[in-house]
């Protein structure tokens, strides 16, 4: 099967069991035993024992990468290879990377580990927050951030699918736009379970020195086209590729607008490769005609290999 799109979950898909129905497959626990080993960490006891380290930015961060690793190279085992496109979401993104062939998996544990410290590091415990808003379109949204800025950064920050977008900013800010959005005709708008506010300005800090960081890295080309959150295209330059990894930390996911671009190509098969159903429940809102694949379990691999 190679006539397929893969999609790569990022932070908030993990949960302590999450790769219990793939865990008979040796690739699994050899993925995450490479793994603990580059890294010092036991990535196997964290999700398979109740914890609170698994939502930790620094560990949820490689241990998604590790993942969607883990599960990529089961589709491997089962000839389930070269996909004609493939995209992360956010972290995702890193995790396309690797199965792309643009870095390896031990550099990209490193780069995910480097990221999710200047992350974590860039706004003060307490003082970032990030909200879902549910039932405006991205306009609305983008409008009302903007309308807000006087009180401190609101920005719309996840263009995940139509009439779902995450803003994230000061927690100040944040927490008193809810009821601003409600007003607006939102369904919903409500505060989401971390502490880094991603891809808003906050962390322009922090992407300047991981754009440091990554300068002396080797990327190679991409095996095939991964495209990336920024601008929602692919590239095939590495110096794109890195610049894109620098600008998506301060700039929004733009999740739908990159499903859009890849079902332009009249490919109807989206695999998730990781843990969750996120990017199968949020594909399916985009677009109802696309065929969505959680690919979580024995079950699931049988289903392709029919």
């Amino acid at each position: 099967m190679n006539n397929f799109i893969a999609l790569f979950p990022g932070q908030g898909s993990q949960s302590v069991g999450m790769m219990n129905n793939l865990s008979s497959i040796a690739e699994v626990k050899q993925t995450f035993e490479e793994a603990s080993d580059i890294l010092n960490v036991n990535f196997w006891d964290m999700v398979n024992v109740e914890n609170t380290d698994i939502n930790q930015t620094e560990n949820t961060q490689p241990l998604m990468l590790t993942a969607g690793i883990a599960t990529w190279r089961v589709l491997e085992k089962n000839n389930i290879l070269d996909p004609l496109f493939a995209a992360g979401h956010s972290l995702g993104e890193f995790t396309a990377l690797v199965a792309a062939k643009v870095f390896s998996f031990e550099t990209g544990l490193q780069i995910v580990k480097k990221r999710a410290q200047l992350m974590q590091n860039a706004v003060p415990e307490g003082k970032g927050a990030m909200a879902a808003i549910l039932g405006l379109s991205d306009s609305e949204v983008v409008n009302i951030c903007h309308d807000l800025q006087t009180n401190g950064v609101v920005e719309a920050v996840n263009f995940n699918s139509p009439g779902q977008v995450v803003v994230a900013g000061d927690k100040i800010a944040i927490e008193a736009s809810l009821e601003v959005f409600k007003s607006a005709g939102a369904k919903r708008a409500i505060i989401l379970p971390v502490s880094v506010p991603s891809h808003c300005s906050l962390m322009k800090s922090a992407a300047n020195e991981f754009g440091e960081f990554l300068k002396p890295i080797d990327f190679r080309n991409p095996k095939f086209p991964v495209i990336q959150n920024y601008e929602a295209i692919a590239y095939d330059n590495v110096d794109k590729i890195k610049e894109g990894l620098f600008y998506q930390m301060f700039n929004p996911v733009k999740w739908t607008q990159s499903i859009e671009f890849i079902s332009v190509n009249k490919i109807d098969t989206y695999l998730e490769i990781g843990p969750g159903k996120v990017l199968t429940s949020l594909g399916r809102r985009i677009n109802k005609d696309l065929d969505f694949v959680s690919i979580d379990s024995i079950d699931s691999l049988d289903y392709l290999n029919k």
